[in-house]
């Protein structure tokens, strides 16, 4: 299996392919999802997480994605590197040995500042949420 790798000079994203180790293929039908191992284990280094995020091709063609993207790989983890694919398409998706599933980034960490308040600063927003700030 070959390692992640960037399909071209601009990719942000390193291509994770399916590595079912000679099991069978993984078939997900319309609403289904399956946890695919990489038979990777990374160690990402202090202050960076890698974001496994998915493959826009994939969705468009066939609504596989990631359930729950970006996923999160830890600095401190180093366990298998698995990818949750959900189908929300239409028609059932066949997962193979080798089929590219998913794209890794590599990003910085900010870690915030947590405190307690007893108000916050007011703004020309407010407290307007979803869809306040368009027309």
């Amino acid at each position: 299996m070959p390692l992640p790798g960037y399909e071209t000079a601009g990719a942000a994203g390193a291509d994770l392919r399916a590595d079912l180790m000679g099991g069978p293929e993984i078939v997900l039908e319309p609403g289904a999802r399956a946890l695919v191992p990489t038979g990777l284990a990374v160690a990402v280094p202090d202050g960076f997480e890698l974001q496994v995020r998915p493959r826009s091709g994939l969705a468009l063609r066939h609504g596989l994605t990631v359930l729950n993207a970006p996923g999160t790989v830890d600095a401190d983890y180093r366990g298998p590197l698995g990818v949750i694919l959900v189908n929300l398409g239409s028609e059932a998706v066949t997962v193979a040995h080798g089929m590219r599933i998913a794209q890794a980034v590599v990003a910085p960490v900010v870690r915030a500042w947590w405190e307690a308040a007893e108000a916050l600063g007011d703004t020309p927003r407010g407290a307007g949420g979803f869809g306040s700030t368009g027309a």
